[in-house]
This record gives C-alpha cells, sequence and structure tokens, in this order.
C-alpha cells in the first residue's frame, strides 16, 4: 500500500479540522451543554422512578394507618372492663389480649413514625431533583444556543477545509482513503506517520520483516496502534 504526498497533505489539512474539532470540544459552552444533555437523558426517568416510589410509600403509610385504628378501636372495647368483670369474666384473660394490642399498637406506631420519616425524606429528594431537572432544561436551553453560535463562528473555516480536503480525496486511492477516514473516527491521529529508526511514534519496535516492508514509498499498519508506518 503507498504512501503519496497527496495523502500526507491531506492528513496536513485534516489536522487543521481537528484542531478546530478539539477547540469546539473544548469549549465552557459545549460542556455544559454535554452535561445538561446527558442529565436529561436519564432525569424523566429517575422523576418516574422517584414519583412511584413515593407513591408506595403512601399506600403503605395510608394501611398502616388504618392498621393503628383498628388496633385503637379494639382497645377501646375494653373501657367497660369493670362491668365486664362485674358479669364473672376472666380478668387474666382480658389483661393478656389488652396488652397485647397495646404492644402492637406501640408496634405499628413506631413503623408509622419510621415510614413517615422516610416518606419525608423521599418527598424532599424529589423536590431537589425536580428543582435541578428544572435548572438543567434552562441550561441545556441556554447552552445548546451559545454552542450553535460559537460552531456557526467556525462555519467558513470548516467549509474552507471541507473544500480543500474534497479536492485531494480526488487524488487518493479510495480504499486507503477509506480506511484513514476509518482510524479518523476510531480517534487514531495523526493516521499516517514516518518510521523512526526501527519504531513507530507509539513506541512499537518494528519487526525487521515489515521494515523491509517499506522500500519503495509503501506503507505498513503498526501491530500496536494501527497507524499507517511509512519510511523516510
Amino acid at each position: 500500500m503507498p504512501v503519496s504526498n497527496e495523502l500526507l497533505e491531506y492528513q496536513k489539512v485534516d489536522g487543521e479540522l481537528r484542531k478546530i474539532e478539539q477547540e469546539l470540544a473544548a469549549s465552557e459552552e459545549r460542556k455544559k451543554y454535554i452535561q445538561a444533555k446527558k442529565f436529561m437523558e436519564v432525569a424523566r426517568e429517575k422523576l418516574d422512578a422517584q414519583e412511584k416510589h413515593a407513591m408506595e410509600l403512601r399506600a403503605l403509610r395510608e394501611d398502616l394507618i388504618a392498621r393503628v385504628d383498628e388496633v385503637t378501636k379494639a382497645i377501646a372495647e375494653y373501657d367497660d372492663l369493670d362491668e365486664m368483670l362485674e358479669g364473672g369474666a376472666d380478668i387474666a384473660f382480658y389483661k393478656k389480649n389488652a396488652q397485647s394490642l397495646l404492644d402492637t399498637l406501640k408496634t405499628l406506631k413506631s413503623e408509622l413514625n419510621k415510614l413517615i420519616a422516610e416518606c419525608n425524606t423521599a418527598s424532599e429528594e424529589y423536590k431537589k431533583f425536580k428543582e435541578q431537572t428544572i435548572a438543567m432544561q434552562k441550561q441545556y436551553k441556554e447552552y445548546s444556543e451559545k454552542f450553535k453560535e460559537i460552531k456557526n463562528s467556525r462555519a467558513d473555516e470548516v467549509k474552507k477545509i471541507n473544500g480543500k480536503l474534497a479536492a485531494l480525496e480526488k487524488k487518493i486511492d479510495p480504499v486507503i482513503l477509506e480506511r484513514y477516514q476509518q482510524k479518523r473516527k476510531e480517534r487514531i491521529f495523526p493516521i499516517v506517520v514516518p518510521l523512526s529508526g526501527d519504531f513507530c511514534m507509539c513506541g512499537f519496535e518494528f519487526p525487521k520483516l515489515h521494515i523491509s516492508e517499506l522500500a519503495g514509498g509503501n506503507m505498513v499498519e503498526c501491530e500496536n496502534c494501527r497507524r499507517f508506518i511509512y519510511k523516510v
């Protein structure tokens, strides 16, 4: 696979485009935009999950309240204990039942207090996350516009560079160009580099067999970093 001056020139011009891409990617506007975008992608799902959890807690709370009411009513039935005893009722039996009901009521009230605290915590978390979501919605709208403005400010430069690239593409072997562009998508750059001694720029030492294949202006793919290597 031969290296050509056109391919090297293409990479040089492509490097100018990559520099603009990196500057745009590193801009504060893009960082804020991406931060809000990622947040918004999961916000709706998280809000739904929190709301569902809150509904489940409310249902448990209502169930506990109903059980507390039932036990309270059962205990109230022992208000006439004196009359029951006068009628010959077994005091030990009623005392045992009354104590059991009181113990149950105490346990239920303890569970209810814990559940109410959990409900309050869940409600507060939901409120805070909803406020954060609203803030991120504003940030997304604001910084998506700002990032768009920055991209538009570099549009003429990008268009000019793309024009140069398009002209050079016509002079490059389509197979080589396709492989170059695939490596570019994989964020390998530079893609075509000269051999330095017996080493690739990544530090990989080229086998002697591969070095001999570089004769005549050929390129060989580095086994380590997958760049195209040629010999000057």
